[in-house]
């Protein structure tokens, strides 16, 4: 259930005693995982309270508290930018909100920031470049995700695979997706410390500015690549680039050459995690929303190319429907259809068989009991209660080709 401005301040004076409200509005924030608001209190001084709507989003925000307390003073004078306090918290059944003390700025959309002035991308770059070059030890020590080049590119990978399952997602970008993320030079980078949910409303800007960076639920050592994927999103290419050359200069480490064609590929498949995490949800107009952004993004890709995201080139349209068929993504999609055999099996003529000759039949005559020795005479009557195993063994010769049954004897001449 959403809770409205005014019931986030009733649960923010029990978070932190002595706080008294004296008006309240909405803040900009996930919609699907946290409802927000912003407080005044009584000595005009400014409040932000999150509470999360699942248990999943309740689980970030005390990821979250762990990260800030980990930001200890040393680290955070040297950031270019301040960094959220908890002020207080309190439990709700299994949820937990966080109410934190107030930081100068405010958000902007996406089109006030590529609009504003050079120094505001300058800014953002410089930001970026200070989180990325944090010590690896202030995610490690914190007990966060790590991920290595190839661990982060099969985590995709399986991420994909899932999305696939949905049967909501064109095929088209199924297999634009699979086959950057099985192009393996695109995936050499040095990992670092990543914000992991970086984009505009957790930007605070005065002026031009970046004041302060929230949101800190997701902080892991991974592709920086991640946080670059709502500026590429944006399609404002001079400010993506000025946004690059001051993240450039002012890293430690030279960014790897394929940057942005991660981002790029990360910022279109946050629609294909919005997907998932909307049917997980049960919330059908989050999926009819996921649904009509990735029919777009297909429909933009087909007729514009979409942004470049593999540095190998996607095969030819003719080999594309062919490689549909072989790929693993694609065939998760394609659930319910009639597999097509694995192997084309064709008939092996029969050889054609010569005749085989007709062996005229041979008129056997019995042999007259006088001319057969005495161990070959007829047996008595009582010799007929011998067991067939007790006769002698006869055998035709390898010789004989007849197809009559014949019973051959050798006759002994006396």
């Amino acid at each position: 259930m959403r809770r409205k401005p005014i019931e986030l301040a009733a649960v923010a004076t029990a978070a932190v005693p002595g706080l008294t409200p004296t008006a309240v509005s909405s803040a900009a924030d996930d919609p699907a995982d946290f409802d927000s608001a912003l407080l005044l209190d009584s000595e005009d001084k400014q409040w932000r309270v999150r509470s999360p709507r699942h248990a999943e989003a309740s689980a970030r925000l005390e990821t979250e508290f762990l990260v800030l307390r980990a930001f200890v003073p040393a680290i955070r004078a040297e950031l270019p930018f301040l960094m959220p306090t908890v002020a207080g918290s309190v439990r709700l059944g299994n949820l937990s909100t966080f109410v934190y003390s107030h930081l100068a700025g405010s958000t902007q959309s996406v089109e006030e920031l590529t609009a504003g002035p050079a120094a505001l991308a300058r800014e953002i770059g410089t930001a970026l470049a200070a989180i990325h070059d944090l010590p690896h030890s202030l995610v490690s020590n914190a007990d966060l995700p790590s991920y290595t080049p190839n661990e982060f590119r099969q985590r995709r990978l399986n991420e994909l695979d899932q999305a696939a399952t949905t049967g909501k997602i064109p095929a088209s970008l199924l297999l634009r997706w699979e086959h950057a993320l099985e192009d393996v030079s695109l995936w050499r980078f040095n990992p670092c410390v990543v914000h992991g949910d970086l984009h505009e409303d957790n930007l605070l800007v005065e002026s031009s500015r970046v004041t302060a960076v929230t949101g800190w639920t997701d902080l892991r050592i991974g592709d920086p690549a991640d946080d670059f994927a709502w500026l590429v999103a944006s399609n404002e290419q001079d400010f993506v680039d000025a946004v690059l050359a001051s993240y450039t200069g002012s890293r430690r480490d030279s960014p790897d050459q394929h940057l942005l064609r991660r981002a790029a590929l990360s910022a279109e498949f946050a629609l294909a995690q919005y997907l998932v995490k909307a049917i997980a949800a049960s919330d059908a107009g989050m999926v009819a929303e996921a649904e009509g952004m990735l029919e777009t993004l297909a429909a933009d890709v087909e007729e514009h190319g979409g942004q470049a995201i593999s540095v190998e080139p996607l095969p030819a349209p003719a080999a594309l429907a062919d490689d549909a068929a072989q790929s693993p993504a694609a065939q998760s999609h394609a659930v319910g259809v009639a597999a097509a055999p694995a192997v084309t099996v064709v008939p092996v003529p029969v050889p054609s068989v010569e005749p085989v000759p007709v062996v005229p039949a041979v008129e056997v005559s019995p042999i007259p009991a006088e001319h057969l020795p005495a161990d070959e005479a007829p047996a008595d009557e009582d010799s007929a209660d011998e067991s067939p195993a007790d006769k002698p063994s006869v055998r035709p010769s390898a010789e004989d080709t007849s197809t009559a049954a014949i019973s051959i004897v050798d006759v002994r001449k006396h």
